[in-house]
C-alpha cells in the first residue's frame, strides 16, 4: 500500500473562508508538494466547485473531517463524500463538556456505531479523532478507566480510530504503542493518523510544533505506523509561531526525508 502525507487544511483555517481564498490556498498547499489534503474548515463552498477546485490543483481529498449532524444526514453525507472523492471522514471528538460520565460516553459510542454501520453500507467509513481529555479518568469504581478504553470496547471495529500523535502525548501516553495495539485489533483501524509533534518550553511548558522539531519519537512512530498499514499521515498543527503554510512546508519536509510520499 502506497503512503501520502496530507494536509489537515485546519491548519491553514484561517485562509479558506471563501471559495476565492480555498483556490488560492490549495495551490499554496499544492506547490509545497502535498497531493492529498483533509478537508476541513472550510468556509461554505459548494460540493462541486470544490471538487473542481481539488482537481484543478492536482490534489485529492484524503478523510474528510466533519460533524455528527452531516453524518447522521446519511444521503448528504454520501452525496459530498461521493462529489469530493472521498471515503473516509472523522468527527474531531466528544465529550468537551466537564464531567462527561460513563452514560454518556456509552450512548454516544452505541450511537457512534450505529452511524458507522448505516455509511459503510454507502462506502463511507467514519472514524474518532482524539484528543487528550479521553485519558482524563473516569471516578473510582466505574466500569473503565477512562473514556478512551470505553471506546475501545464499545465502538463498532467499522469505527477507525484517527490517531493524534500529540494529544497521546498531552495525555502522558506513548502514541506509537497506541498505534501498535489498534494495529493489532481486527479490521483496519488505522487508515489515517495525525503528525503533530510536541516541544517544551524553558517553562517546562508543552506546545506543539512542526513534525521533527520537538521531541516526539518519530523513528518508532512512523515504524509502527507502517507496519500498521496506515494510508495517509495528515499534518496538522492547531496553532503555533510561524506562519501555517511554512509550518505545513516544514513538517512536509521532515516526512519526505522519513521516507513518506
Amino acid at each position: 500500500m502506497t503512503s501520502q502525507i496530507g494536509a489537515q487544511l485546519y491548519t491553514i483555517r484561517d485562509f479558506i473562508k471563501t471559495p476565492e481564498d480555498i483556490a488560492k490556498s490549495l495551490a499554496r498547499v499544492r506547490k509545497i508538494g502535498y497531493e492529498v489534503v483533509q478537508v476541513s474548515a472550510m468556509g461554505k463552498i459548494d460540493d462541486h466547485e470544490l471538487a473542481k477546485i481539488l482537481k484543478n490543483e492536482g490534489l485529492t481529498a484524503g478523510p474528510t473531517h466533519t460533524g455528527l449532524d452531516m453524518m447522521k444526514d446519511t444521503q448528504r453525507c454520501v452525496d459530498y463524500h461521493k462529489a469530493i472523492g472521498s471515503t473516509h471522514t472523522a468527527i474531531g471528538g466528544f465529550g468537551w463538556k466537564e464531567g462527561t460520565g460513563v452514560e454518556e460516553w456509552e450512548k454516544f459510542a452505541e450511537e457512534y456505531s450505529a452511524v458507522g454501520k448505516t455509511l459503510a453500507q454507502h462506502g463511507i467509513h467514519i472514524g474518532y479523532h482524539n484528543h487528550s481529555h479521553e485519558w482524563a479518568p473516569f471516578p473510582a469504581g466505574s466500569a473503565y478507566k477512562n473514556p478512551y478504553e470505553l471506546l475501545m470496547k464499545k465502538l463498532d471495529p467499522c469505527v477507525w480510530m484517527e490517531v493524534d500523535t500529540y494529544w497521546v502525548a498531552h495525555a502522558g501516553g506513548d502514541p506509537a504503542q497506541y498505534l501498535e495495539d489498534l494495529g493489532a485489533m481486527p479490521g483496519n483501524r488505522l487508515p489515517a493518523i495525525h503528525v503533530k509533534d510536541m516541544a517544551i518550553t524553558p517553562k517546562r511548558e508543552q506546545k506543539m510544533c512542526e513534525v521533527g522539531s520537538g521531541n516526539l519519537n518519530w523513528e518508532r512512530i512512523l515504524d509502527v505506523a507502517r507496519k500498521a498499514h496506515v494510508k495517509w499521515y495528515l499534518v496538522e498543527r492547531d496553532h503555533g509561531e510561524l506562519d501555517p503554510f511554512d509550518s505545513l512546508k516544514i513538517s512536509f519536509e521532515f516526512l519526505r526525508s522519513q521516507g513518506l510520499k
